[in-house]
């Protein structure tokens, strides 16, 4: 018996964590990873506790949790407490961070002090940054501090303003080029992971070959290594969703009428009954 375990009780079977070595072993043997977006406690929890294998903090949550149209008006002050959360309700899962738009950019030092106080501030275990060769540089001193880094290549919605907005990368033979030279980089670099966004299902396979590191796609078909959907289109939250990500549930409407069923119960008055209610 632990010296922490009260009479009666047992010890509680301890946790295995998910750590960045299982990504290059899950890709050895060809297991696929599962990742979601995770903004809170409440779901980081529930995903922990459901499997999966990362949990991504991502800038995403400016356009799904605080209203915004893109994710460029992110700070890292948005980021830590959202990421705090998820660190502190995470057992299982690898907790990854986004670095917002405005953050890394600059170079290796800007990259490094805003990965440093993510790190510190957090609990995560690593961060993630857009881009291919321009964010090489960064990825290396990341990684040379200890830090491991999932890159982003494809569409980069950070970069949504120079793209034209959210559309296929890769596509033609010099664009797929490109991209394979840019995932080449980042895993020269050091990168543990690449996430490829809304990229042709051949440039994904193909990239998906040529790289060591796992793929993580998100509308980039199914060849890659694992997937990564938020978890507000994976919840059927909002009326529409785009077109990679599959609805496997309908939450948003079921929250819409609990909403709705509450609302008549206590206007009708039949809302706290005894059930719900305490006496003397």
């Amino acid at each position: 018996m632990s010296a922490h375990t009260q009479p009666g009780q047992t010890p509680a079977t301890p946790v295995k964590r998910f750590r960045v070595h299982h990504l290059a072993e899950a890709k050895a043997r060809h297991e696929k990873l599962t990742m979601l977006t995770a903004y809170d406690a409440v779901t980081a929890r529930i995903f922990d506790e459901a499997g999966i294998d990362m949990l991504l903090v991502g800038d995403s949550i400016g356009n799904t949790m605080h209203g915004h149209r893109t994710t460029l008006p992110v700070t890292v002050d948005d980021m830590i407490p959202a990421a705090r959360g998820v660190a502190r309700a995470a057992q299982r899962a690898l907790v990854i961070v986004d670095l917002p738009f405005g953050s890394y950019e600059a170079g290796p030092e800007q990259a490094l002090a805003t990965s440093v106080r993510i790190m510190k501030e957090t609990g995560a275990h690593a961060v993630k940054l857009e881009g291919g060769r321009r964010s090489a540089t960064q990825i290396r001193a990341l990684t040379d501090a200890g830090i491991p880094v999932v890159a982003h290549l494809g569409f980069t919605p950070q970069s949504e303003n120079i793209l034209g907005g959210p559309r296929v990368q890769g596509r033609g033979d010099d664009a797929a080029e490109r991209l394979c030279e840019d995932a080449v980089a980042v895993t020269d670099a050091g990168a543990v992971a690449v996430v490829l966004e809304m990229v042709p299902v051949e440039v994904a396979a193909r990239v998906t070959e040529i790289v060591r590191i796992p793929t993580i796609g998100i509308g980039a078909g199914p060849e890659c290594d694992g997937q990564v959907l938020v978890w507000t289109d994976l919840a059927g939250m909002t009326e529409w969703s785009p077109r990679f990500a599959k609805r496997f549930a309908e939450i948003g409407a079921a929250l819409g009428r609990a909403a709705q069923d509450y609302a008549e119960e206590v206007k009708g008055g039949t809302f706290p009954d005894a059930a719900h209610s305490f006496e003397k």
